[in-house]
């Protein structure tokens, strides 16, 4: 069975990249632009995993998480946040809100299909998943 993937991001350039390097990977994505979108996808389907950007109209990435986490069946997923923040305050915040990890934009597809992999293949483990390696 393919795993599934939601991909939120206002940007439709964004959306465009994620869904395509992990479609080539061999996941199912679907994709939503804002945090309400996402809800109700999240709502009436069960996805594997979801990533999330941080800065949205309407609703951020933190407040998305919250929310997911408080659906049925979101407890435990794994939730990547695709951000530009590098500030530690805001990392901490993702933990706090339930973020299982996160990834610096611009993103590196490659490094994408590795974090969402481990991710994945981890089951209820949390992984903080971070490009800076160190």
């Amino acid at each position: 069975m393919t795993q599934s993937i939601l991909s939120v991001d206002d940007s439709a350039a964004m959306r465009q990249i994620i869904s395509a390097s992990l479609s080539e990977a061999g996941y199912r994505v679907n994709t939503a632009c804002d945090g309400a979108a996402a809800l109700e996808l999240a709502r009436g389907e069960r996805f594997d995993l979801v990533l999330t950007d941080q800065h949205m109209p309407g609703m951020d990435g933190l407040a998305l998480i919250r929310a997911l986490r408080a659906l049925p069946g979101y407890g435990s997923a794994p939730i990547l946040v695709l951000t530009t923040e590098v500030d530690g305050a805001y990392k901490e915040a993702a933990r706090d809100a339930g973020a299982s990890g996160w990834l610096l934009k611009p993103v590196d597809p490659a490094m994408l299909i590795e974090v969402v992999g481990a991710l994945l293949g981890a089951s209820a483990a949390s992984i903080q998943a971070n490009n800076e390696r160190g």
